[in-house]
């Protein structure tokens, strides 16, 4: 089953997941700790969390983030105005010259792009020797529980939406393949980690209406489906997922974090 990526609306993206990457995003400029007075590239920056995050917490010299997605630029402009310069354009090509920034991060990205081995070489291209290059991904196979009780709802209504689970098409959802990509890159020094946060929900609503925005993978599934099939995978997903007696769900989300020298 083929179900295309839609990556148009930032307020959408933002109640489906860009809430979540925001509280990521602080801990992962933490602990690259990066010194100050650093010229930082955000690749497929989005709505703008870690740009955000970057200027809050990391004393950068300056923010450029590039984006492909019309809408997403539009949003991460406007929520952070004169904070950060954002530009049109994708991780194979980036509209910046050699060595022209001296740390390149990417969230919640590198599973997305067509090929990640080019992608690599473009960062590589744009950053200073010595430089650091970093990047999280969300740990789709093991703790983003948000995306894992969706998808195990949805294959056991129809097996077929396997081959859509992001776990099953993006080789990347791992330590080790993140660690692999890098090392063939070329990169030095590469060391993964984890970020757990908490992601609770007030109410079976609450966890439900971002999968109707259409923003990602799981929510375009879920549009895909005739009003009959999502009605029934709504429900099944209201009987999986651990509701307390208060109606509230507490999960939990996992990005796995990856970093090296150029």
């Amino acid at each position: 089953m083929s179900v295309s990526d839609n990556w148009k609306q930032g307020d959408l993206y933002e109640r489906y997941v860009g809430r979540w990457s925001r509280q990521v995003a602080p801990r992962f400029v933490s602990w690259l700790g990066v010194p100050a007075a650093r010229r930082w590239l955000d690749v497929g920056c989005g709505t703008g969390a870690l740009c955000a995050a970057i200027a809050d917490h990391g004393s950068p010299a300056s923010v450029t983030g590039v984006e492909p997605s019309e809408g997403f630029l539009k949003s991460a402009a406007e929520n952070l105005a004169g904070r950060a310069t954002f530009l049109q354009g994708n991780a194979a090509s980036i509209p910046l010259g050699d060595a022209s920034v001296d740390v390149v991060v990417s969230a919640l990205v590198l599973n997305f792009v067509p090929d990640a081995r080019a992608a690599l070489a473009e960062m590589k291209r744009v950053i200073t020797p010595d430089g650091t290059i970093a990047a999280y991904i969300w740990d789709y196979t093991g703790r983003m529980d948000l995306m894992r009780y969706f998808w195990d709802a949805a294959v056991e209504i129809n097996p077929e939406a396997a081959s859509a689970n992001e776990s099953v098409r993006f080789q990347l959802v791992t330590a080790p393949g993140l660690a692999s990509a890098f090392t063939a890159a070329g990169f030095k020094n590469v060391e993964t980690g984890a970020i757990d946060i908490p992601t609770p929900f007030a109410s079976f609503d609450e966890y439900w209406q971002p999968f109707l925005g259409g923003q990602g993978p799981a929510p375009a599934y879920a549009m895909s489906l005739d009003e009959a099939t999502r009605a029934k995978l709504r429900d099944r997903l209201r009987a999986k997922l651990p509701t307390a007696a208060d109606g509230s769900i507490a999960l939990l989300a996992r990005a796995l974090t990856v970093r090296g020298t150029a």
